[in-house]
C-alpha cells in the first residue's frame, strides 16, 4: 500500500487528528476517548502551557484512496531534554492500522523531524509532560482503559519491535481492593509515623479555599519534588500549574484529597482519587455537549460507579521511605467505604519504583495492565 505522510496544517486537519482515535476505537469496549476540547487545548500552544519549552508537529498517514489511517505527533521537550543529558524526540498519540508501512511512515516522519532538530534519539509514546497519557498498552487488552491512558490495539508494540524499538521503561497498573476494615498493621504504622514525624491529616472543605490559599499550587509543586527522579519528569512550570487547578480543581470531590502535614504546617503527602469517569466518557463520545456533561456529573455526583481512579499520590523526598502513605490511606479507606467503592486503579507506576510498590502490600491487589515506553536511535 502507497503511505503519504502529510504535516497537520489547518484547523480541519487538526481536528481530523483528533477525531481519528475517537472513529478508530467507536465499537471497542476498552477504549475511553479524551474529550475533544481537552484535546483541542492540548495540541495549540496558546492553551497548552507545556509549549514554554516544548515544540511539536502533528502527522497524517493517508493510503492512495486518501482515506486517513494513522496519526503521530512529533515533540521536543527541551526542559527534560536538559534535565536528562538527552537529545530526544518524542512521538505520542500515535494509532495506525494493522499495516507495517503506515506504522513506518508515522515513525519515520518522527525521526525525520527530529534530525532535522539535531535530535538522536526517540521514545514514545509519550505526552509534552508526565501529565499527558504515555506508554503503549502491552498486556491487558481486555481491561477498560482510564480517563488518564491510552488503550491500543495488540498489534500496536508488535510494530514497534519490527520496527527496531526496544523498551526503555515500563509502567504496571493495579487493582487495589477496597478492604472492609483499615488493615491492623496498616493503621498501626500510621500511629507510629504520625507520632515520630509530628504528622497530621488536613482536609479541605471548601474549593474556594484551595484556589484563594494558594493551597493548590503548593500541592503542584510537592508533586514537582516527589516525581523529579522519575523517568523523563519535567518539572512544571508556574503556568503550567496555573492551568492544571483550573483544570482539576473543580470537578474534584474534596472527600477523597487528604493532605498530610508537619508540626510546622508544611505539606510532606498529598493522595487525590475520584470516581472513574472511563464509562461516562464511552458515553459522553468525546463530547461535553450536548448531552456529554450529564454522564460526566451523573458519575460524579448523582450515581457513583464502583470503581475509582487513585489520580495521584505523592510524598516529599525527605518523608518518603518512611510509612506517611499509610496516613493517606488510612485517612482514605473508611471514605471509599462510605461512597461504595469496590476497588481503585492506581493508573500507570514504574515497574522500578519499589517505593510506590510497597505502599499496597497490606491490600488485596491485582496487577492487570502493562504498558511500554519504545526507544531507538535515528
Amino acid at each position: 500500500m502507497s503511505v503519504e505522510i502529510k504535516k497537520v496544517s489547518t484547523k480541519k486537519e487538526l481536528k481530523r487528528f483528533i477525531r481519528f482515535n475517537y472513529e478508530f476505537y467507536k465499537d471497542n469496549p476498552y477504549s475511553v476517548p479524551d474529550l475533544y476540547d481537552d484535546m483541542l487545548n492540548t495540541f495549540s500552544p496558546g492553551k497548552n502551557a507545556a509549549f514554554e519549552f516544548c515544540e511539536a508537529d502533528y502527522f497524517l498517514a493517508y493510503d492512495e484512496a486518501g482515506k486517513t489511517v494513522g496519526r503521530v505527533a512529533a515533540i521536543i521537550n527541551h526542559r527534560a531534554n536538559e534535565a536528562w543529558n538527552k537529545k530526544v524526540v518524542r512521538f505520542g498519540w500515535i494509532d495506525f492500522t494493522d499495516d507495517m508501512e503506515v506504522s513506518r511512515a508515522l515513525i519515520g516522519a518522527v525521526k525525520d523531524w527530529g534530525r532535522e532538530r539535531g535530535m538522536e534519539e526517540i521514545e514514545g509514546p509519550l505526552g509534552f509532560t508526565d501529565m499527558d497519557a504515555e506508554g503503549m498498552l502491552v498486556e491487558g487488552f481486555d481491561q477498560l482503559s482510564t480517563m488518564a491512558t491510552i488503550y491500543n490495539h495488540p498489534y500496536y508494540p508488535v510494530h514497534m519491535e519490527g520496527l527496531g524499538l526496544e523498551k526503555s521503561a515500563d509502567w504496571v497498573e493495579m487493582k487495589i481492593y477496597i478492604p472492609d476494615a483499615i488493615p491492623e498493621k496498616h493503621r498501626r504504622i500510621s500511629d507510629i509515623i504520625a507520632r515520630k514525624y509530628g504528622l497530621h491529616i488536613r482536609k479541605v472543605t471548601s474549593k474556594k479555599e484551595i484556589m484563594r490559599s494558594g493551597l493548590a499550587h503548593d500541592i503542584f509543586r510537592l508533586i514537582n519534588e516527589a516525581y523529579a527522579p522519575l523517568f523523563n519528569f519535567s518539572k512544571m512550570t508556574d503556568r503550567q500549574i496555573d492551568q492544571y487547578v483550573r483544570m482539576y480543581v473543580p470537578v474534584l470531590d474534596l472527600r477523597m484529597v487528604t493532605i498530610v502535614e508537619n508540626e510546622a504546617k508544611e505539606i510532606v503527602a498529598v493522595g487525590i482519587s475520584m470516581a472513574s469517569l472511563s464509562r461516562a466518557l464511552q458515553k459522553a463520545k468525546g463530547r461535553l455537549l450536548p448531552f456529554g456533561w450529564f454522564h460526566l456529573l451523573k458519575a460524579l455526583m448523582w450515581k457513583r460507579p464502583k470503581v475509582l481512579d487513585l489520580l495521584l499520590v505523592a510524598v516529599r523526598p525527605d518523608y518518603q521511605g518512611k510509612g506517611v502513605n499509610a496516613l493517606l490511606f488510612t485517612d482514605l479507606i473508611p471514605v471509599y467505604q462510605q461512597l461504595g467503592f469496590e476497588y481503585a486503579e492506581s493508573n500507570p507506576e514504574l515497574e522500578v519504583n519499589d517505593k510506590v510498590q510497597s505502599q499496597w502490600q497490606y491490600f488485596k491487589t491485582e496487577q492487570h495492565k502493562r504498558r511500554r515506553c519504545f526507544k531507538g536511535k535515528l
